[in-house]
């Protein structure tokens, strides 16, 4: 068995579904299925949010390690069902390597929805959201337009810093800002619909169920530092928009 190429690849994908959204049980154990599957004597992975560690034994006694630093993500639920499905077929067919080679550099290949789709979704979304809580027409249309400027503002901010909080909380005060104004202006009725709508837009939703996943299948460090960080995500855009509303609130 070719036990550093077979971890490389394995590693791959593991890498790709934790950036796309899995959870780490899902890894570990996507992870150990393909390297059981090509006969590894021995299998042990571990798993948190930002690492992933592989160590296998060959049936010729060969050990081999291997690490992956997780450094961002990019939550992409089309991605992961695709290496989902790319894991269960090498599982049960146990391909050449390159093969397997092959499939990642597809799936690398593979472009998200382009910009304009996205600030279409991004509209939608908060459009929604702020109707779904009781808001106006009129405001859901507002809510609409300051999410598809929140989609273009956080493009051009990741571009420039990687920081999540960071990134959040800047993002949120500038939306909460612009939700004051458009209600000041009279375009907007209802600030607080308005900004709910908008606020869903940063909510680390699948962070949150993510971890509330690991710690009910005992892997509580992954658990715990991805329940941190969603917490630590949702205060600041918590804080960015308080931020906005104790400045310009006033104005209202």
């Amino acid at each position: 068995m070719p036990g550093n190429d077979l971890l490389s690849y394995a590693l791959d994908i593991g890498e790709q579904m934790l950036i796309s959204g899995a959870e780490v049980s899902r890894v570990e154990d996507s992870i150990s299925r393909i390297c059981n599957a090509y006969h590894a004597k021995r299998v042990d992975v571990f798993t948190i949010t930002s690492s992933i560690v592989v160590t296998i034994q060959t049936q010729e006694g060969e050990t081999c390690t291997q690490t992956r630093r997780i450094h961002k993500y990019n939550t992409d639920l089309d991605r992961l069902d695709k290496l989902n499905g790319l894991s269960r077929y090498i599982c049960k067919n146990t391909p050449e390597l390159s093969y397997i080679d092959d499939q990642l550099k597809k799936l690398r290949e593979d472009k998200p929805y382009g910009p304009y789709v996205q600030y279409l979704i991004f509209a939608m979304i908060s459009g929604s959201f702020t109707m779904f809580f009781g808001g106006s027409l009129r405001d859901g249309i507002v809510s609409a337009l300051v999410g598809m400027l929140s989609k273009l503002l956080l493009r051009f901010v990741q571009r420039a810093d990687k920081n999540v909080v960071f990134v959040n909380l800047l993002c949120s005060f500038v939306i909460g800002t612009l939700t004051v104004l458009s209600v000041y202006a009279g375009i907007g009725m209802d600030f607080e619909k308005i900004a709910i709508g908008n606020i869903m837009l940063l909510i680390p939703g699948i962070a949150l169920t993510n971890s509330l996943r690991d710690l009910i299948s005992g892997d509580t460090i992954a658990g715990l530092l991805r329940l941190c960080e969603a917490v630590v995500i949702a205060l600041s855009v918590a804080i960015g928009f308080g931020l906005a509303s104790a400045i310009f609130g006033g104005i209202l």
